[in-house]
Formats: C-alpha cells, structure tokens, sequence
C-alpha cells in the first residue's frame, strides 16, 4: 500500500527495492494524494515497466486527502491476501523486508488480528546511515499504545484480519494511520510483532511527514518545551474514537478505557486511579513520568 505526495525525487529508489524483494509474489497497490511534480508520470511508467502486471492505481482522483485518509483509503481498497504492508515513497526496503514481516504473520490464526513491525536503519538524503532506531524496551500493548506510538508507518504489515477491522474503523483527525492500526490491533487483543532486525531504510530529510524520534535526550527535552497540550489532546480523541466504537474493543480495552475516561473527566483520584492500570505507560522510565505528570494535569 503506498501514498505518494510529490515524491519524485525519492521514489525511484523504493520502487527498484520493491523489485529486489526475495518475497516476489507482491502486488502494489498504490493511490497519488494531489502530487503536482512528476510522481504519477514515474508511477505510470513502473505500472507500464517493471511493475507491469502486478501495480494497481487504486484511486485515479487527484483529492488532497492527507496522509492517513489516504492509507485508510488504501487499505479499504485491497484485494484479499494474507497480509498487506505499508510503503512511503522515500524509504528503501532491504531485500528481506517482505519475507520477514510475512513470516512473522503466517502463524497467526485467520481470524486473529495481528501486527508486524521492525527497527529502522536511519539514514540521511542520501542514504548515508546516521543510526539504527530505537530498540523497543518494553512488548507492544494496550493501553500502553494510547501513550506511545512504537509501529513505525514505513515497517508495519498486517494480516488480513486486521485489514478488515481497521478498514471498518474511523480514526480520529489528527491520527496517523501506523498509530491508529497498533491501536486498534492491541485493543482488540492481537498480538504484536517487532522485529529487533532492521528491514528499511528510512530516509530523514526536510520534507518527512512524521520523521523518526530523535536521541531519548532529544525527544525528552522537545516535549518539555511543547508542553502537554498536544499530547493530550490526541490521547482524548484516540481514547474517545475507540470509545465510539465498541466494535473493536477486547473487554479487557473496554474496561480499561472507561476508567481511563473517568480520569479525564473526573478528580485527581480518578486521575491516580486511571494510572494504576498495568502497562498504562511508556517505553522508559523518564518518558513515564513524563506522561503521568501531563495525564495529572490535563
């Protein structure tokens, strides 16, 4: 499933790494969201040559939907397979990407929802590798996935199961689309899958839509200066996007989000209450308290 925004001066470079796939029985399904430089005149000419066959424009509308609109999209429109996985236009999958994130799907029963994500080799512009991405301390889980997105967009694939739950549901605006599916998929109750193993190189440059997270030190200190108020506010709207669709919610996720709505609306001990839930938390320790202090006080 790809999104192309006036990528033309990157997307070459994914589209020769869909082809070196070991995994080669792959068909991409693609829509443009109102690119106005040359990335459908290079999405044409990959459908008519080395995509021939197997590459499919899914919405031939030039609508400027955004970024997760237009994934949700995509998702709605894929054919029936056993697992789907997200690409942008300016990232580059190693060889094995396909093959890893499919093999970690395969034993998942057909009607469990389920999520597959990987590290990241971060590079620059030019594919020079700067770093590797965060390691994920602590396993995938809901409610810890209201506080923290750990599925990067670039790495994520689902198994058909979760296709169709997500398809059937509404973000919330604001969401990005790799955060709503890890939400989804972990409070319906499905396992999530994350692969110490790198499979892309994802490429940081000025005009990324989202970016990887940079150092702990980094990060912590930039949502200091931003504050709590835009954290917060996503984390209500998710909490009460889930809330609004009981569809997609274990018990256990039901329950947890009620008392967690409690919190929200309710006094300081509602609050503390909603905090004593297991795995309300992030990755690290430092991040936790970061995240109970701003839950306190908003």
């Amino acid at each position: 499933m790809l999104s192309t925004f006036n990528g033309g001066r990157f997307l070459g470079a994914q589209l020769d790494s869909l082809i070196g796939q070991t995994r080669t029985n792959w068909e991409l399904c693609w829509r443009d969201d109102g690119s106005n430089d040359n990335t459908v005149l290079l999405m044409q000419g990959f459908m008519d040559g080395p995509g021939h066959g197997r590459c499919r424009r899914a919405d031939a509308s030039v609508r400027r939907i955004g970024i997760t609109a237009s994934f949700m999209q995509l998702l709605r429109a894929a054919p029936p397979s056993p697992c789907v996985a997200f690409a942008d236009q300016d990232d580059v999958w190693l060889p094995d990407k396909l093959a890893r994130g499919a093999d970690s799907l395969a034993g998942v029963a057909p009607d469990l929802p389920a999520l597959y994500c990987a590290r990241q080799i971060l590079v620059d512009a030019a594919l020079h590798t700067l770093r590797l991405s965060s390691t994920v301390l602590q396993q995938p889980s809901f409610p810890a996935s209201l506080t923290q997105n750990v599925a990067t967009g670039c790495t994520v694939m689902l198994n058909q199961a979760a296709v169709r739950l997500i398809a059937s549901s509404t973000p919330p605006p604001g969401s990005l689309h790799d955060w709503w599916c890890y939400l989804v998929v972990s409070a319906w109750g499905g396992p999530i899958f994350v692969d110490p193993v790198p499979t892309v190189l994802y490429r940081q440059h000025q005009a990324n839509a989202v970016g990887a997270p940079s150092t702990m030190t980094r990060r912590a200190f930039a949502a200091v200066r931003r504050g709590p108020d835009i954290f917060m506010q996503l984390f209500r709207s998710h909490v009460g996007a889930l809330r609004d669709q009981p569809g997609l919610l274990s018990t256990d996720a039901q329950n947890a989000l009620n008392i967690i709505a409690d919190g929200l609306n309710g006094s300081i001990a509602a609050r503390l209450r909603a905090l004593l839930l297991p795995g309300l938390r992030r990755q690290n320790w430092q991040e936790t308290a970061l995240f109970r202090l701003w839950f306190l006080l908003g």
